[in-house]
């Protein structure tokens, strides 16, 4: 009995299902076409990165990514080798592009890490000798967490203000990339607006990566200080992000802090320039572009701009842990957006 009504909840099952797995193909035809080759079934289409199955039940797709099929490349022409400097270009079957910019006077943007519109000439009319005097506990803690660390970088740099620019941009793209991350959470988490503050403290850690994009041109670190910045970013990293987590008014004003160092950092670095202890060599070609610079414009240059970046920084951080010491949140107080 088991048996007979299996047999014809199967049969029921069958029939009501054939005309969506076979179509209007006969069972018959199918048998027959089994015995047949099967490799004028497997077309490529002619727009797509796709194979069209023309079996029974109509056209359908299948991807190349998953069957493991691969689809010859078209032929890449001279032009297209010439317009990508002989480098050959990934073909991507979701279309996805680079768009091609040209600068002002007509001549391709060389730029992929930075767009046009994302440059700007430096304010070098900051006053740079602004100080915040530590007056709480926690801004003497972080004056002086700031001037400890000061101490083994003098030691193991001493006068080689390249490599000391090249440490000091890596560990100072850090914090603001933690604080806009921290605040990115917060907002998910709350539903709420930053008040900017997000994307200023990213374009704080963007400018500051900047800086080491520059300074690597100038100075070639070698593999002992390539490991030093490993070691001592991991270790900051994980302390400021904790320490932001503790508290945020803290972690602002230690940065505070230490862009006012290196602000110092970068006029002991112009005054070797300018004593002819450092060759004042021509300007990377990513410096200029970034900063507007003219084309003549040299090392001293560079410089110049850096340490007004760094100025800029120092107020922002100071005043972001002014805004947390009235005991209020950052979001109250628009953020400084694109204030280099």
């Amino acid at each position: 009995m088991m048996r007979r009504g299996g047999a014809k909840v199967a049969s029921l099952l069958l029939k009501s299902a054939r005309p969506r797995l076979f179509s209007t193909a006969t069972t018959s035809t199918i048998r027959s076409m089994s015995h047949e080759t099967t490799s004028h079934l497997l077309k490529p289409a002619a727009s797509m990165n796709t194979w069209i199955w023309s079996g029974p039940g109509g056209v359908r797709f299948a991807s190349t990514a998953s069957s493991g099929e691969k689809t010859p490349s078209p032929k890449k022409t001279e032009d297209d080798e010439s317009s990508t400097g002989g480098n050959k270009g990934i073909a991507s079957y979701w279309g996805v592009e680079p768009s091609k910019i040209t600068k002002e006077d007509g001549t391709e943007w060389k730029w992929n890490c930075f767009r046009p519109w994302e440059t700007y000439k430096a304010d070098l009319t900051i006053d740079l000798s602004k100080h915040h005097v530590p007056t709480t506990f926690l801004d003497r803690l972080a004056y002086w967490t700031v001037k400890s660390l000061r101490w083994p970088t003098d030691l193991f740099f001493q006068r080689r203000y390249g490599c000391r620019a090249m440490m000091l941009e890596t560990v100072a793209a850090v914090p603001g990339m933690v604080g806009g991350m921290l605040l990115h959470f917060k907002s998910l988490r709350r539903f709420e607006q930053s008040g900017g503050w997000i994307k200023a403290l990213l374009e704080e850690a963007e400018n500051e990566r900047m800086h080491l994009m520059t300074f690597m041109e100038v100075a070639k670190p070698k593999w002992y200080e390539r490991a030093l910045v490993i070691t001592v970013q991991g270790v900051f990293f994980n302390a400021y992000f904790l320490g932001y987590l503790i508290s945020p008014k803290f972690a602002h004003r230690m940065v505070g802090y230490l862009e006012e160092e290196a602000i110092h950092s970068y006029t002991e670095f112009l005054k070797e320039l300018d004593k002819g202890n450092i060759d004042n060599v021509p300007a990377p070609a990513i410096a200029i572009d970034y900063w507007r610079l003219p084309a003549d414009a040299t090392l001293r240059d560079v410089v110049m701009v850096v340490r007004a970046d760094e100025a800029h920084h120092r107020d922002v951080n100071h005043f972001a842990s002014d805004i947390h010491y009235q005991g209020r949140e950052l979001k109250e107080a628009p953020a400084p957006v694109g204030y280099h």
